[in-house]
This record gives structure tokens, sequence and C-alpha cells, in this order.
């Protein structure tokens, strides 16, 4: 079965990455696709009777098409709320682009999207030699980007795009509004519309839920 890939980065971390997966998720689920959220590194993790459980990773698990165990959503899960790079170096584990790759193409052979959360933003590690950004850029896979609408935001979204388009397709940018809104939030929404060298896929209000921000995709993201 052919699989269509999205990777979901952010301008930082904790700027609504999961949020925007998730809706993808029940969107493509909506329009009768099988969808598979993927997690691959998850770092601050809590233990439980099933063994250690990353909250984003669950939400992904959530929002994917049912018969998915929580390990084919996020395979490497580490306890300490640490960059992922240097969690699977005090666990003894080497993440190799290999095993990502198998990772991938389990979920992708049996659903028709994949909907890829990084960790943090577009450059963090994976290990000592790549990135995310070595890894996504050698699949060529598309990228969305979801941009903290707060102070710093326009430096930290063009810089980002820049960076994404070195590598791979940026296919757009989402306007995730933090509260407290931002002032001047629509100056700065139209300054990185004219910047921004791909479009404006979705402005999020600030507490939205998956299902509002789900129907803002149009056929350009459920096309890909």
């Amino acid at each position: 079965m052919a699989s269509a890939t999205i990777f979901v980065t952010g301008t930082d971390t904790g700027v609504g990455k999961t949020r925007i997966a998730q809706a993808l998720l029940q969107r493509f689920r909506a329009e009768g696709h099988s969808a598979a959220g993927f997690k691959p590194l998850a770092s601050g993790a809590e233990r439980s009777a099933a063994g250690l459980r990353n909250d984003d990773a669950l939400l992904l698990h959530a929002a994917s098409t049912p018969g998915l165990s929580y390990e084919e959503v996020n395979p490497w899960c580490f306890e300490p709320a640490i960059a992922p790079h240097l969690a699977a170096r005090e666990a003894g584990i080497d993440i190799a682009l290999a095993a990502l790759d198998a990772a991938h193409h389990h979920l992708a052979r049996g659903h028709d999207r994949v909907v890829v959360e990084g960790a943090g933003g577009w450059l963090v590690p994976l290990n000592a030699r790549h990135s995310y950004a070595d890894w996504v850029g050698q699949h060529g896979w598309p990228v969305i980007l979801v941009v903290a609408m707060r102070l710093g935001c326009i430096n930290h979204a063009l810089l980002s795009a820049e960076s994404i388009q070195r590598k791979t397709r940026l296919l757009g940018w989402i306007a995730n509004v933090m509260p407290p809104v931002q002032e001047r939030l629509r100056d700065n929404i139209d300054t990185l519309r004219t910047l921004m060298p791909a479009p404006l896929l979705a402005t999020v209000p600030a507490g939205a839920g998956t299902g509002e921000i789900a129907a803002l995709f149009d056929e350009q993201v459920l096309q890909t």
C-alpha cells in the first residue's frame, strides 16, 4: 500500500505540534483514510503498569486508526524531560536512521497516511550524527511548520522555513495563536504571509479543539 507521509515540526518546543498532528489524523480519518500518528522519539515520560508513556504520543495513538500498539506509534520513549538524543544517550541507545526507517515503514505499509511529529524544532538532533532535518530530507517528506504566535515568532519562523527548504518541501505553515494573545497579532500574521516562502495553511485560535482545527485544513493538505 502506498502511503503519504507529512512531517509536523515547530518553531520551538511547546508550540502546539501535537494538536496539529492530532487534527490532521482526525481529518484524514474523517475523509475515509486510515491514518497513523508517529512520534519516533519522546522524552518526558511517566511510568505506568504498561511501561513508559509520553502524553503527546498517547494523544497521537488515540487519534490514529484503531489497532496500533503504543510502541508502534512511539517506539523510543524516555523518562527524563530533556532533549531526546540526550535521553537516548543516557539510556545507552543509539537511534540509527535505519531503525527509524524500519519503524516508519511498518506504519506506512498498513495506512494511507502517516503523520510524523518531531521533537522540539526542525534541527533537533536524533543522535550524534544526524538531526530530524537529515532524516526527513532523506525521504523528501513535505513539512508543516507550526508557528507559535508570540514575540520573536517572525525570526523563528523565517529561519526555520529557510532551513526546511534546504532539505525538502515546506508544504505550509500554521499560525498557532498562543495565550495571552500576541499584541498586533493580525499584523504579525500578515507580515509572515508576505515573507514566508510557503502558504499559510490555517490560523488556529487560542484554545481551539482538534475538531475545530481539523475543519480548517483545505484540499492542499488533504491531497498531499
